[in-house]
């Protein structure tokens, strides 16, 4: 194999950055041409599904016939595969345009008829995203172009990969930049990165994002595991127990390029709504692990609401799935998941939120909350958030909170300044490990009896009691930012007062 791979890496250019991030351009370039193609909404995932087929062909295909000559059998039969068609430059204008409408993605997504597939088959994963692929190119000529473009790309060395999924990330940051405009946004790599660390996985262990987006906890989980990893069998298992739930088409296509990219062949993910898959599992598809930033600030539909027990039903997305992963862990299961400062504050006897907080902090051991610095998420939302750690171990006896300071010097985040990893050193450090021992109260953290929590309505949005003294050396700024922070919680709350009485949204 490594033979093989050597003399096809002799064959292409090298895949520099530079080169890689030219021939990007010079696809959108083209793609803006078409009359089609109305923005990065269209563009990007024209352009993914394309590298995710070029992709499958060299990282999938040809490496499974390398290890097995002979043996092997394609996903893609002839005349679907990348090979076939994509390399045949008289094949264009009309004609490809054709075969690509009318054969090539009816072919792709109808590769699921066949029964008594295991779960490992990447034919799953490519009907899967096939059902919902559109190729929006109006003219053949110019998707030929493309296909040219997209044929100059490589990912057959170690280095191919890596510049790719570099590359491919400030993809992602542009879908996310278009998406956002839509209500729609996702982890910065540095929160994500920061809990997965501090869930502190094992080889073994069944990890689940019922939010997965484009990937992001997925592949880190991944990258933080991979290491450990020793045998061709702890490598299947390891790729077997990355779950996702995603129920949109393009995060879909997204996260299983991602995925790939990063050497999981066959992404078990699943395009459905997580709200309902969680709601109908079983004892078996409990999980050890749950990392996840669910939407918040949406509205599930009535069929979606009634799913629950009426004592928890309401269309806030985030204590729906708040109530379901808690549902979701296995017994001694732990889970990482932000929520917006508005979940926290919801307190009062009938409040839905207070119900499901009460639920929480019975069930499991809410040990930390980490509260985020203002602007994190950045320029989407500006709405406070935090990272809940829980396991699935016994009623919580304490909480203890830590707050993410600003950077000296800095009032919010953008895109060109986003949050760096190393402004969660200091909360790292005083972890404790996995064990969390010997932690200790200081400027940015501190502890809270849940018996004082309960009392007060499971209120869990606890101010920092060591900088109570600081508004008088604050700026007219900060202070308008603050009251900006406290009507929007007020809002918040009282929207879902108003649900709780009955009143229309």
């Amino acid at each position: 194999m490594a033979a093989t791979r050597r003399k096809a890496a002799e064959k292409a250019p090298v895949t520099t950055q530079a080169r890689l991030a030219s021939l990007i351009k010079s696809a959108r370039d083209t793609m803006r041409k078409d009359a089609g193609m109305n923005g990065d909404l269209d563009r990007l995932p024209q352009l993914s599904w394309l590298l995710f087929l070029k992709a499958f062909q060299e990282r999938v295909e040809e490496e499974g016939e390398a290890l097995d000559p002979g043996g092997y059998r394609r996903a893609i039969e002839k005349p679907y595969r990348w090979t076939d068609w994509a390399t045949d430059e008289d094949l264009s204008g009309n004609e490809l345009k054709t075969f690509v409408n009318d054969e090539l993605i009816p072919y792709l997504a109808g590769l699921d008829r066949e029964a008594d597939r295991g779960a490992e088959d990447p034919r799953n994963v490519i009907s899967l995203i096939f059902k919902d692929v559109v190729n929006r190119m109006q003219s053949g000529t110019l998707l030929r172009d493309l296909v040219n473009i997209v044929n100059k790309i490589h990912f057959i060395s170690h280095d191919d990969i890596h510049t790719m999924a570099f590359v491919y990330e400030s993809i992602l940051r542009e879908m996310r930049d278009a998406a956002g405009d839509s209500g729609e946004f996702y982890t910065p790599r540095p929160v994500n990165r920061f809990m997965v660390r501090q869930s502190f996985l094992e080889l073994g262990e069944t990890i689940l994002d019922p939010a997965c987006g484009t990937g992001g906890f997925l592949v880190q989980a991944h990258e933080e595991l991979e290491g450990r990893v020793k045998t061709e069998t702890q490598q299947r298992e390891l790729h077997a127990n990355l779950k996702g739930i995603e129920k949109k088409p393009l995060p879909y296509l997204l996260a299983s390029m991602n995925l790939l990219l990063h050497g999981v062949h066959a992404p078990r993910l699943r395009r459905e709504n997580a709200l309902l898959t969680m709601r109908n599992s079983q004892a078996a598809d409990k999980v050890d692990v749950v990392l996840t930033n669910p939407p918040f600030g949406g509205e599930e539909e009535s069929s979606v609401v009634t799913a629950f027990p009426s004592a928890f039903q309401t269309q806030e997305t985030a204590w729906l799935f708040l109530y379901s992963i808690l549902d979701q862990l296995k017994l001694g299961g732990r889970c990482a998941i932000v929520l917006p400062n508005g979940s926290l504050f919801a307190s009062g006897e009938n409040s839905i939120g207070a119900k499901i907080k009460k639920k929480l902090m019975k069930e499991c051991n809410l040990h930390t909350v980490v509260r985020l610095p203002q602007g994190v998420f950045a320029p989407y939302t500006q709405i406070p958030s935090n990272i809940l750690f829980f396991e699935k171990s016994g009623p919580t006896q304490d909480v203890w909170f830590y707050e993410i300071p600003l950077p000296e010097g800095r009032r919010g985040y953008t895109k060109t300044k986003p949050q760096r990893l190393e402004e969660y050193d200091d909360c790292v450090a005083w972890w404790g490990g996995k064990t969390r021992e010997g932690r200790e109260a200081g400027e940015r953290a501190w502890s809270v009896p849940a018996t004082e929590i309960i009392a007060d309505g499971y209120n869990l949005d606890r101010s920092n009691p060591h900088i109570g003294d600081e508004l008088a050396h604050r700026t007219p700024e900060e202070l308008v930012d603050e009251l900006v922070k406290t009507e929007e919680e007020i809002l918040r709350l009282l929207t879902e007062l108003r649900e709780g009485l009955g009143g229309e949204r």
